[in-house]
């Protein structure tokens, strides 16, 4: 069985920096990890939004809200991922998760969550 786990979440204040990491316990040599974000609402939503992603090749793609100011990076060697954000906002509150994508053998695993709050 596959875990992932994040750290690397706190409080911090606008402007500010934090970076995450996923450690995968297990490699795959094709894969697609990611990280996706669920805001706090009022009501229960469970929508996770795409916040950045990066292949195996180390292909990036991220969230047109994100882009200029964060950083998804991985460390092949050590199965892990990173996401380095930087001129944080309060927008960017929320639960951040990582993804593992394994497509050769239909394989989807999600971390545990990590939690970013990002306030004066």
């Amino acid at each position: 069985q596959v875990q992932l786990v994040e750290s690397g979440g706190g409080l911090v204040q606008p402007g500010g920096s934090l970076r995450l990491s996923c450690a995968a316990s297990k490699s795959f040599r094709l894969n697609v990890m990611g990280w996706f974000r669920q805001a706090p609402r009022k009501e229960r939503d469970l929508e996770r939004e795409l916040v950045a992603t990066i292949t195996s090749g180390g292909s990036t793609n991220y969230a047109s809200s994100v882009k200029d100011r964060f950083t998804i990076s991985r460390d092949n060697a050590k199965n892990t991922m990173y996401l380095q954000m930087n001129s944080l906002k309060p927008e960017d509150t929320g639960v951040y998760y990582c993804k593992l994508v394994v497509r050769t053998i239909n394989l989807e695993v999600w971390g545990q969550g990590t939690l970013v709050t990002v306030s004066s």
